[in-house]
């Protein structure tokens, strides 16, 4: 409070205090709380397999609904793959367990191995990872495969909304590809590349990030579209991708499919019905 007309008063303010004087602050009972919330904010990868070192040349990894969805009506089946992984995470959006026996509207994240060719893995990532889970998401995941010869795809959705052009984005045709990949990724791509200035985020940015860095050969294809929630356009946008050297040989007879989608979006819809 000023004492006379025109005094300056400097207001109280923490701006300059260093970090040790900040942990000072701390008391016993906040760090206690602090490592409660990060211990339950570890995250888990559970591995049914023997292997220490998982040997790997093919991995995909479809994140969110959509992306998972494409991945089990065009390349999963009981008969062709095996599940040998679970994460377990928790976080402020999402809970997932260890249990394998999942719905697509539920949170999970799961990973399969072929079984007529043990090397190549897939990952269905439904869940939402933190910011601060995600580099233990990379750690523990790739940390149990050999990256000698691997070779990464990334599948994920994003809105419409978050893609840069000269245009308006009303006047764009959604759902559409745009691939991301790495240097050392030298096979062709299934759509266009992603333009300048757009970015991409979260647990797909991270997983290129990783490649970039190890120099995996990687490439993340993200399907812009204006759909949240499972949507038969969102998933079948991801289709082109279905000719791709790796894809190719992976696709299940297209009866079939049609068959799974629909199983989908039929349970899709029931879930959201219990809101209505």
């Amino acid at each position: 409070m000023a004492t006379f007309f025109g005094e300056v008063v400097v207001a109280p303010s923490r701006a300059g205090l260093d970090e040790e004087e900040e942990a000072r602050e701390e008391t016993p009972e906040d760090r206690e709380i602090r490592r409660e919330i990060e211990k339950k904010r570890e995250i888990q990868v559970l591995w049914s397999c023997a292997e220490e070192s998982l040997v790997c040349s093919r991995f995909i990894v479809a994140i969110g609904r959509n992306a998972a969805a494409f991945l089990s009506s065009f390349i999963l089946d009981s008969v062709c793959w095996e599940v040998i992984g679970v994460v377990k995470l928790w976080n402020e959006w999402c809970r997932t367990s260890s249990s394998t026996n999942v719905l697509p509207t539920d949170s999970f994240c799961l990973f399969y191995r072929l079984i007529a060719d043990p090397t190549v893995l897939l990952c269905q990532c439904s869940c939402y990872v933190a910011e601060d889970q995600q580099f233990q998401w990379l750690e523990k995941v790739f940390g149990s495969m050999q990256k000698k010869g691997l070779q990464v795809t990334i599948l994920s959705t994003c809105p419409v909304a978050d893609y840069k052009t000269q245009e308006s984005t009303l006047t764009l045709v959604s759902p559409f590809l745009k691939a991301l990949k790495t240097k050392e990724f030298q096979e062709r791509v299934c759509c266009p590349l992603l333009e300048q200035p757009n970015i991409v985020r979260d647990l797909p940015a991270a997983v290129l990030s990783y490649c970039q860095v190890w120099g995996v050969p990687a490439v993340l294809y993200q399907c812009y579209t204006d759909v949240i929630k499972l949507d038969t356009v969102t998933i079948e946008a991801f289709k082109p991708l279905l000719s791709s050297e790796l894809l190719k040989s992976l696709a299940k007879d297209a009866s079939e499919s049609t068959k799974v989608l629909r199983k989908f979006l039929t349970a899709s819809e029931s879930h959201n019905n219990i809101y209505i």
